[in-house]
C-alpha cells in the first residue's frame, strides 16, 4: 500500500483519479480548497477508509508523509482561471514550489498534471512534446497557460537541482462524469444546452478543432506515467480531432435535443487546432485511449441528465 497525494482531488479529473487509487490498494490523502471541486464528486469515497479528505489551499505550505503526489489543483477552464487571474498563477506557481518542497522532503514521486494549453495557438499540428509553443504571455488566459508552463520550469529545475523524482503530463481536451455544471468549456456547455433544449453557442465559426478524450482512459495515462521512469513532458490526450460544429451536431443527435446552433465571436487568443501527438505514449507508457467518442459522451450525457 502507498501513500498518495492528490491534491484537486475533489475535482472533475482528481476525484476519478482518487477512486481508481483507492480500487488498486492504495490509501488516499485528497487535498481541495473547494474553488472548483465539490465534495459531491468524492462522497462515495468519504467511507472508504483508506481515503482522508483535507480541505487546502496550496498556494500555503502543506505537510504530509506520502510517497507519491499527484498536482492536479489548478482551475481549469476559461471562466474559473479567469475570475481571478492572480489566484490561478499563484495556485500554478506558489502551489508547485509547495508540492515540489513536500516531495523533496519526503523523497516522494511527483506528477504535474500540465495542460496543452503550453502550446498555445500552435504553429504546428499536431502538437509534439519537443514544440515550445505560440502562448501570448500578456492575455486572458495568460494567468493560466504561462502558469502551467512555470510549473513545468519548476519541476524540471527540482529534479535537475534536488533529484527530485518528477512526472509531467500535458493533459488535451477531457470530459466524462463529475464535471461541474458551470465548467464552461465544450462538453459541458453543450450536453447542458442541449438537454434544456437551448441554443447551442458556438463561438467562431465551428471550424476551430479539439480531441476529446474520456476521463477513465486519462486517468490510466497519468497513472502509467507515475509507474514509467520518463521525466520529460508527454502528451495525454485523445488524437481523435473534430471540429466544434462537428461536436455540436454529435451533441444534439445523441441527446434527441430541438437545440439550434448559435454563433458568437470567438474569445481572445482561443486556439484554432488543437490535437496530440501520442507517439511517445504508445512507445514509453504502452498507452493510447479505448473509450469511443460515442460511448464517452452516452455516459456524460447520463451523468448531465441526472444533475439537470
Amino acid at each position: 500500500m502507498k501513500r498518495i497525494l492528490v491534491t484537486g482531488g475533489a475535482g472533475f479529473i482528481g476525484s476519478h483519479l482518487c477512486g481508481r487509487l483507492l480500487k488498486e490498494g492504495n490509501e488516499v490523502l485528497c487535498l481541495d480548497n473547494f474553488f472548483t471541486g465539490s465534495k459531491r464528486n468524492i462522497a462515495h469515497l468519504i467511507s472508504n477508509p483508506n481515503f482522508e479528505l483535507v480541505r487546502h489551499d496550496i498556494t500555503k505550505e502543506y505537510f504530509a508523509e506520502v510517497d507519491e503526489i499527484y498536482n492536479l489543483a489548478c482551475p481549469a477552464s476559461p471562466p474559473h482561471y479567469q475570475y481571478n487571474a492572480i489566484k490561478t498563477i499563484k495556485t500554478s506557481v506558489l502551489g508547485m514550489i509547495n508540492t515540489l518542497g513536500l516531495a523533496k522532503r519526503c523523497k516522494a514521486k511527483i506528477l504535474q498534471a500540465s495542460t496543452s494549453e503550453v502550446y498555445g495557438d500552435p504553429k504546428i499540428h499536431p502538437q509534439t512534446e519537443n514544440y515550445w509553443g505560440n502562448v501570448n504571455p500578456i492575455g486572458i488566459r495568460s494567468c493560466y497557460d504561462e502558469g502551467k508552463r512555470c510549473a513545468e520550469t519548476l519541476m524540471m529545475d527540482y529534479h535537475r537541482q534536488n533529484n527530485v523524482n518528477t512526472r509531467i503530463v500535458r493533459i488535451f481536451n477531457t470530459y466524462g462524469p463529475n464535471m461541474a455544471l458551470n465548467d464552461g468549456r465544450v462538453v459541458s456547455n453543450f450536453i447542458i444546452q442541449a438537454l434544456k433544449g437551448e441554443d447551442i453557442t458556438i463561438y467562431g465559426d465551428g471550424s476551430q478543432t479539439r480531441s476529446f478524450c474520456y476521463v477513465d482512459d486519462l486517468v490510466d495515462g497519468m497513472i502509467k506515467t507515475m509507474a514509467s521512469d520518463y521525466t520529460n513532458p508527454i502528451n495525454l490526450g485523445n488524437p481523435s480531432e473534430r471540429s466544434i460544429l462537428e461536436f455540436a451536431k454529435l451533441i444534439i443527435e445523441l441527446t434527441n435535443s430541438k437545440s439550434k446552433i448559435v454563433y458568437k465571436p470567438l474569445p481572445s487568443d482561443d486556439p484554432i487546432q488543437r490535437k496530440p501527438d501520442i507517439t511517445l505514449a504508445k512507445e514509453i507508457l504502452g498507452w493510447e485511449p479505448k473509450v469511443d467518442i460515442i460511448e464517452g459522451l452516452n455516459k456524460t450525457i447520463q451523468y448531465f441528465k441526472e444533475l439537470v
